[in-house]
C-alpha cells in the first residue's frame, strides 16, 4: 500500500508539483528525510570543533583586547540617584540651550571674521586666476605673436585665432576670441604663451545679464589688460621664481 505522501504525491504529479509538497509537507519535520538541511549549520567538521574551541580560549586569554567583536556603543546610562537627577535637571533647565546662548555671546566680543564686501576685499593670491586679459609692450604693441600654442593646449577648446603676415615681415593674430562660458580656468594658456601676452588677470568681477557679453574678443581682451596691466606686473612679478 502506498504511503499518503506517496499517494497525494501521485495524485498531483512528478516534478516540480510533488517537489513543493513534500518540502511543504514535512518542512517542520527535522526527522524526515526529505526535510531540507539547517540554512545556518556549522560548517566546521565535528573532528575540529575543539580544536577551534580550544584557539579561540587561547587567544582570548592571551590578549583580551583583541576579541573578535568588539561593542563600540556607548554603555547605557546607570539609574542611579546622582546620574537620573542629573539628566532630569538638564531636560527642566535647558543647560544645553544655556551653554549655547553662552558660547553666542562670547563671540559677540570677538573680531567678526566677515568683511564688509564689496566695500572690503579679501586679498589675493599673485596666482589667482580671474578675468583673461591680452599684455602689451610698454612701447604699445601688442605682445601676441599669433603662434597658436594657447589655442591647441586649451583643453575647453575655448579659444580661437586667426593670424596674419604684416608689411614689416611680423606675425600678428586678425582675431583673437575667447568663449568664457568654455573656459574652465585652468591656467593652460598663460602657461603655454612664450611672451606673457595672454594672461589671467585679478578681476573676478565681470557677471553678464547675456551669454554674448561672456564671449570675448581681441578689443575687449586689449582693453582687459591695459585697465589691468599694473597689477598683472605686479602679480607675474612676484611669482616669476616659481615659474
Amino acid at each position: 500500500m502506498l504511503s499518503s505522501e506517496r499517494l497525494l504525491s501521485s495524485v498531483l504529479g512528478g516534478g516540480l508539483p510533488r517537489l513543493l509538497f513534500v518540502r511543504t509537507l514535512f518542512f517542520r519535520n527535522k526527522d524526515h528525510p526529505d526535510h531540507p538541511p539547517e540554512p545556518f549549520k556549522k560548517s566546521v567538521p565535528p573532528h575540529l570543533e575543539k580544536a577551534q574551541e580550544q584557539a579561540l580560549q587561547n587567544y582570548e586569554d592571551k590578549d583580551p583586547s583583541k576579541a573578535c567583536y568588539v561593542n563600540i556603543s556607548k554603555p547605557l546610562p546607570s539609574l542611579d540617584m546622582y546620574n537620573v537627577s542629573k539628566r532630569g535637571l538638564h531636560m527642566l533647565i535647558w543647560t544645553d540651550l544655556l551653554r549655547g546662548m553662552w558660547i553666542a555671546m562670547g563671540w559677540q566680543l570677538r573680531e567678526p571674521a566677515t568683511i564688509n564686501y564689496p566695500f572690503e576685499k579679501g586679498p589675493l593670491s599673485p596666482r589667482f586666476r580671474g578675468e583673461h586679459a591680452l599684455r602689451r609692450y610698454p612701447s604699445g604693441e601688442e605682445r601676441c605673436i599669433a603662434c597658436k600654442l594657447c589655442e591647441a593646449i586649451c583643453p575647453a577648446q575655448a579659444i580661437t585665432i586667426e593670424a596674419e603676415e604684416r608689411a614689416d615681415g611680423s606675425r600678428r593674430t586678425t582675431r583673437y576670441d575667447i568663449d568664457m562660458t568654455k573656459c574652465i580656468y585652468c591656467g593652460f594658456c598663460q602657461e603655454a604663451c612664450p611672451v606673457d601676452a595672454i594672461v589671467e588677470g585679478p578681476n573676478f568681477e565681470y557677471s553678464t545679464e547675456t551669454r554674448e557679453e561672456l564671449l570675448y574678443n581681441k578689443e575687449k581682451l586689449l582693453q582687459n589688460g591695459d585697465k589691468w596691466e599694473a597689477e598683472i606686473n605686479a602679480n607675474l612679478q612676484a611669482d616669476y621664481l616659481y615659474r
